[in-house]
């Protein structure tokens, strides 16, 4: 006989519905543990609870892997519900604080990984009630990402202009030609974009902003472009080049203690550097939350004090 909603509510914990929460979206009740600081056995304990107190279970395993039942599927419904009216309530009691509240899940490509640590310091000081998570993707899963409407808001370049997205240019992402130390390019008084190309191109995978706006850049220009090595990350590709192993064309900001030290330089090629803008972009269907729209009226505030502090950074 199914338990009356009193009886029910009367069984459950916020902890129970937390924890299931957690397995739930990462379908791992160790990652459950490491994500809450509970030990694997208590994760194991309380979803066993919730399950004894439903009368049906929540998970199972399948192989080694966990899945979801059709009564965890429906039971996630209505946490995700209570979550999201926690949230709201959050949120409204702030506003009549007058103060912005709740989470802000922002997601960034990886050349804008250099920029947005010094974008959160003055807004989390103006806004101390809102939680802040970053994750650091490539620009294809960032794109997978606004189609999935997974996060807040996404810190990109090379903004699809096919698909419904409001974006928001916010500073300029120069990509800079870069040898290593002692480079031959070095010695030469006009070095051409083509000779660069040539000298061992190395890459980032295919899809990402920065290759994308070169490739852009090479079929514009009717310049050859073929990749020596193709690697994973900006730092990846840096690395590749002060280990001599050819050239790239990075991000300044993520290049400027190495300029500094002289291990890295800038080839003066014409062309270069390429320009294009960082962006806060989220899809025009989405009704920005309290701590959205705080996050975005911030960005269009302090456009010119970005573009200062960043101009001072690349200039030290």
């Amino acid at each position: 006989m199914p338990l009356s909603i009193q009886n029910l509510a009367s069984r459950l914990t916020f902890r129970q519905l937390q924890v299931f929460k957690a397995v739930y979206d990462l379908k791992s009740y160790s990652k459950a543990g490491e994500l809450l600081g509970l030990t694997q056995p208590a994760i194991s304990s309380q979803v066993r609870h919730l399950e004894q107190a439903l009368g049906l279970p929540m998970f199972e395993y399948v192989g080694r892997r966990l899945y979801c039942t059709a009564a965890g599927e429906e039971m996630a419904k209505c946490v995700r519900s209570v979550f999201v009216a926690l949230e709201q309530v959050q949120n409204n009691l702030a506003a009549l604080e007058g103060q912005v509240a709740g989470e802000l899940r922002l997601v960034a490509v990886n050349t804008a990984q250099y920029v947005v640590p010094y974008m959160l310091g003055a807004f989390l000081q103006l806004n101390p009630q809102v939680t802040v998570s970053v994750s650091v993707v490539n620009r294809a899963t960032a794109l997978q990402r606004l189609n999935d409407n997974a996060d807040d808001l996404v810190i990109m370049g090379m903004v699809p202009a096919e698909r419904p997205l409001t974006s928001l240019p916010f500073l300029d992402n120069e990509l800079v030609p870069v040898v290593p130390r002692g480079h031959p390019l070095l010695d030469q008084a006009n070095v051409s974009a083509q000779a660069f190309l040539d000298s061992g191109l190395l890459v980032r995978e295919s899809g990402s902003g920065s290759r994308l706006a070169l490739e852009l850049h090479c079929q514009n220009q009717r310049l050859r472009a073929i990749p020596s090595m193709e690697l994973g990350s900006n730092d990846a590709v840096k690395h590749a080049v002060l280990a001599g192993l050819g050239v790239a064309v990075l991000p300044k900001l993520g290049v400027l203690s190495e300029l500094a030290l002289g291990s890295l330089s800038i080839v003066n090629i014409a062309g270069f550097p390429l320009r294009r803008s960082w962006c806060v972009v989220y899809p025009q269907a989405r009704h920005p939350t309290p701590a959205m729209r705080a996050f975005i009226d911030y960005v269009q505030q302090n456009i010119r004090r970005f573009e200062q502090l960043f101009l001072r950074r690349s200039e030290e």
